[in-house]
C-alpha cells in the first residue's frame, strides 16, 4: 500500500523535536552550510562506525575497516551522534526549505541509531549481529567486481584479520538475548560456516597474488574456526540463558516511527488503520476467490495457489521470464521510466540472509564507479529438507506471487525506484531515507500493475479470465503476508529491525519459511499459515 506520509510530514515531525531540545537554534545557515556539515557526519560517524556500508554505498576507502562493538567504540559513537544532534539542531534555515529536509532527515537518522544503542541496545541481544555481520562484510566485498581480484582480496584479508576478535567481543556483549535471537543466529551458521569454506575461496578463483592468496588461505581458515567456536558458544552457553524480552515497549516503538518512519500517529490509531487494511485486503480475496472456484472455500483456494508453483530448479528463471513482460508493459503503458535497460541479476539468496527473507534486491551504490549490477535474491529450499518440506517451502512461490513478487522487487518496485534514488540530488537524500516508503511503493506497485491491466487477457470478463484472477490472488496473498508491522507488537511481537508480523495470523513476514509458533513448528509449515490465513478470511466474511 502507498505510503500517505510525505517529506512535508518528516520535516513538521523534526521542527517539533528540535523546538522541545534545549539547544538554540542559528539562523541564516543554508544549504552549503548544511552539506558541508552533512559531509562530515558521513565521514566521521555515518561510514566510520559502518564501513560495511560504505563499501556497499561504493565508498571503498574504507574496504580494509571492520565494525568495533567494544563498548569503548559503542561509547565513542554515542558521543558523536551527540554531538553532531547538537550541531544539526542549531542550524535553521528559514528559507530553505530543501536544506531543512536535510537536516530533518539527518536528525532523525541520528536519533534513531542513539535509541538502538543507548536503548534498544541490539549490540547486547542479537548473535546474528555478529556472525551475520561478519559475513555481510565479506559479501560486499566478493560480490561486485568493483576493483581487480588481487586488490579485493587484500581488502578482504585485512578485514578477515579482524573477524575472530569482533567473534570474541560479541561473547562478552551478549547478556539475555531473546530465545529466538540465538536459536535464527544458530540456524544461520551452519550456511555462514559453507560460506567461508566454499563460496568466499571461489569468488576468488581469478586471484594470482601469491603472497595474497597465502594470507588469504590462513586467516580465512582462523574466521572459520572462530566461527565454529562461536557456534558452540551459542548452542552451549548462550542458548540456555537466552530468556530475554524482544518487547522494546511502547514508547521506545513510538520514537523508533518517529524517527525512522517519520509517523506520529498513536499507536491506537495505526493499529486502526492496519486492521482497516487487512480487512480490506480479507474481503477482495473472498471477492476474488468466488469468482475463481465459487465451489471451494477460501483454505482450499489457498492450497490449490500453493501446489501451483514451477519446480525448484527452475524458480530463478521464472523469475527471469517476467521481466521483458513487466518492461514491455510499463513502457507501453507509460507507467514509469525505467533508467537503466540492464535487468537485475537474479541468483539463490546469500546463505548469511536465507533464514529471514524469500526474495531481496541488493542494489549497487549510489557511489560505485564500476560495478552497476543489481541482484534479485532468491532463496531456494534447503538442500538438506524433506520432500514435504521443499513442498511447504515452494508453496510461497505459487505462480502469481512470482509475478507480484517480481513486480515488488524488480519492475516497477525496488529496483526500478532504488535506480532513481541514486540520481537524487545530494548525498543526504541518496543515503537516507525509510523503510514505508521503500516499501509502500513496492506494494503500490503490484497492486497498481493490477490495476492497470496488467495479466487480463484481452475482451476477456474479469470473472473469466482465470489467470488473471490467480495472479491478483498471488498479490492479495502477498499483501496479508505483509500487512505491516503490527502497531500493537510492543505488547505481543518481536520487533527486531525489519521483522514485521501478519495480523491475527502471528506469522513474521521476514519468517515466512517457518509456522507462526517457531518453538512448537521449527520446520516450514505454510499450510497451517494458509489455513490459519483461511480462517482470518472466513471470520472477516
Amino acid at each position: 500500500m502507498a505510503n500517505a506520509f510525505t517529506i512535508e510530514t518528516a520535516v513538521a515531525a523534526g521542527l517539533l523535536l528540535t523546538a522541545c531540545s534545549g539547544a538554540q537554534p542559528r539562523r541564516g545557515a543554508g544549504e552549503g552550510e548544511v552539506a558541508a556539515l552533512a559531509d562530515r557526519y558521513f565521514d566521521e560517524v555515518f561510514f566510520k562506525y559502518s564501513p560495511t556500508r560504505a563499501t556497499r554505498a561504493g565508498l571503498h576507502e574504507y574496504d580494509t575497516r571492520l565494525e568495533d562493538f567494544s563498548p569503548a567504540a559503542i561509547d565513542a559513537q554515542v558521543a558523536a551522534l551527540k554531538d553532531f544532534e547538537t550541531r544539526f539542531e542549531r542550524l535553521q534555515m528559514p528559507g530553505s526549505p530543501d536544506a531543512e529536509a536535510d537536516r530533518e532527515l539527518l536528525l532523525s537518522d541520528i536519533r534513531s541509531n542513539l535509541l538502538d544503542l543507548t536503548t534498544i541496545r541490539r549490540w547486547e541481544k542479537d548473535p546474528d549481529l555478529y556472525s551475520g555481520g561478519i559475513t555481510a562484510s565479506a559479501f560486499v566485498i566478493m560480490s561486485r567486481n568493483f576493483a581487480p581480484p588481487d586488490e579485493r582480496l587484500r581488502s578482504l584479508v585485512a578485514r578477515e584479520k579482524q573477524m575472530p576478535a569482533m567473534l570474541e567481543i560479541a561473547r562478552q556483549n551478549l547478556k539475555a538475548p531473546p530465545l529466538r535471537y540465538t536459536e535464527i543466529a544458530l540456524e544461520q551458521l551452519p550456511g555462514i560456516l559453507s560460506f567461508f569454506e566454499k563460496d568466499v575461496p571461489a569468488a576468488f578463483k581469478d586471484a594470482k597474488d601469491e603472497a595474497t592468496l597465502r594470507e588469504f588461505a590462513q586467516w580465512n581458515g582462523q574466521v572459520v574456526s572462530a566461527l565454529r567456536a562461536y557456534q558452540q558458544f551459542l548452542q552451549t552457553d548462550l542458548l540456555p540463558r537466552s530468556g530475554g524480552d524482544y518487547r522494546i515497549g511502547a514508547e521506545t516503538y513510538r520514537k523508533k516511527l518517529l524517527w525512522e518512519e517519520a509517523v506520529d500517529l498513536p499507536l491506537d490509531r495505526l493499529l486502526e488503520i492496519g486492521m482497516a487494511d487487512l480487512r480490506r485486503n480479507q474481503r477482495e480475496f473472498q471477492r476474488v476467490a468466488r469468482k475463481l472456484a465459487p465451489d471451494r472455500s477460501p483454505e482450499q483456494v489457498l492450497q490449490d495457489l500453493g501446489a501451483d508453483h514451477p519446480p525448484p530448479a527452475e524458480l530463478l528463471q521464472a523469475f527471469r521470464n517476467t521481466f521483458g513482460d513487466l518492461r514491455g508493459f510499463i513502457a507501453g503503458r507509460r507507467i514509469v521510466t525505467i533508467p537503466s535497460p540492464v535487468p537485475p541479476v537474479v541468483e539463490e539468496t546469500p546463505p548469511f540472509m536465507r533464514a529471514l527473507t524469500f526474495a531481496s534486491m541488493d542494489i549497487p551504490g549510489p557511489f560505485e564507479k564500476r560495478a552497476k549490477e543489481a541482484f534479485f535474491n532468491v532463496t531456494l529450499p534447503e538442500p538438506g529438507w524433506t520432500p514435504k518440506e521443499v513442498e511447504e517451502h515452494m508453496a510461497g512461490f505459487n505462480r502469481g506471487t512470482v509475478i507480484s513478487t517480481a513486480i515488488h522487487e524488480a519492475y516497477p518496485g525496488h529496483y526500478v525506484q532504488f535506480l532513481w534514488v541514486q540520481r537524487a540530488p545530494n548525498k543526504v537524500r541518496q543515503l537516507l531515507g525509510c523503510g514505508t516508503n521503500a516499501e509502500g511503493w513496492a506494494h503500490y506497485t503490484e497492486q497498481m500493475m493490477l490495476d492497470e491491466g496488467y495479466g487480463r487477457a484481452p475482451g476477456v470478463p474479469e470473472e473469466k479470465d482465470a489467470a488473471f484472477l490467480k495472479l491478483r490472488l498471488g498479490q492479495l496473498q502477498d499483501a496479508l503476508l505483509r500487512n505491516g508491522r503490527h502497531p500493537d507488537a510492543h505488547r505481543r511481537y518481536d520487533l527486531r529491525p525489519g521483522r514485521g508480523v501478519l495480523p491475527e495470523g502471528r506469522v513474521p513476514i521476514a519468517r515466512q519459511r517457518g509456522a507462526g509458533d517457531q518453538a512448537r513448528h521449527p520446520r516450514p509449515d505454510l499450510p497451517g499459515v494458509y489455513a490459519r490465513q483461511a480462517a482470518d478470511l472466513e471470520a472477516a466474511g
